[in-house]
């Protein structure tokens, strides 16, 4: 290959038929890391990425760059490349559609994500004086800490729902968390239709999303018109319990703290 084990390389894909024209080599791990990947940068958007087997010998390499740090973290992995610009980016392993996938993201497509908003830090106006308590699913993965929010959180397990609220030991309301890509697995995989009939059971709930709806049209995983049918048949069919986009991790939060902060006065009033 020609190449330290700690360079960053770019290739093209040499599968033609392929919908993803680049090979990546990550230099994470003896032999590195391949992907193939839909560009060659996160520069507008994340880029949509999927495992490769092997590394060609015979690579038409575009671009190679020395790497000053690569670890993986988690469900991600981090990279420095040694250079003054488009040195840092981010690869987040998740799944979608009941297999593994990978989206490669910078700091400036993460921050073109969020909005440019400041969240309040008043309570909200049909809160309690004293703090709300939610129930957090001990199952849940990267729970919501609620740190500016006016929250305790209490781990629980939830027979539905990831954050709940109770009176007199009774949840009365719920939220279901996802992110895009385990919304988009979880519709065409027939499991949200089921957490949804359970959700409608309780007498408030609510699914949110940690991202915007205009970004279920730009997916390359999955067909855009197809999500967007299953979510509107879903809120058709279960018109109590709304899917909300919230954009961000932040607003996400920041609205269920406040739904489930004015659900307990809506279900006694």
């Amino acid at each position: 290959m020609g190449a330290v084990p700690d360079d960053f390389l770019i290739a093209r894909n040499p599968d033609e038929e392929s919908t993803l024209p680049f090979l990546v080599r990550i230099p994470l791990g003896p032999n590195g890391i391949v992907i193939k990947a839909k560009d060659t940068w996160p520069r507008t958007s994340k880029v949509y990425c999927h495992r490769a087997e092997v590394w060609p010998d015979d690579a038409e390499i575009i671009e190679r760059v020395r790497t000053r740090v690569c670890t993986s973290r988690g469900a991600s992995i981090e990279l420095v490349l040694d250079r003054g610009k488009e040195n840092r980016s981010q690869f987040v392993l998740t799944r979608a559609k009941g297999r593994p996938v990978i989206f490669w993201q910078s700091a400036r497509t993460a921050k073109q994500a969020r909005p440019n908003v400041r969240l309040p830090t008043a309570r909200p106006a049909m809160g309690e004086s004293a703090d709300l308590e939610v129930l957090v699913d001990s199952h849940e993965r990267y729970a919501w800490r609620f740190s500016h929010q006016q929250v305790v959180t209490t781990p629980r397990h939830l027979a539905v729902g990831d954050y709940a609220v109770e009176i007199d030991g009774t949840v009365v309301a719920a939220v279901e968390r996802k992110s895009l890509e385990d919304l988009v697995s979880s519709l065409l995989g027939g499991k949200l239709r089921y957490a949804l009939a359970e959700l409608s059971g309780l007498p408030r709930a609510a699914v949110v999303v940690e991202e915007r709806y205009s970004r279920i049209f730009s997916l390359t995983y999955a067909r855009p018109a197809v999500v967007a049918d299953a979510i509107a048949e879903c809120h058709a069919r279960h018109p109590a319990v709304p899917i909300i986009f919230a954009e961000t991790r932040a607003l996400a939060q920041e609205w269920t703290f406040r739904f489930l902060a004015a659900a307990p006065s809506s279900v006694t009033s």
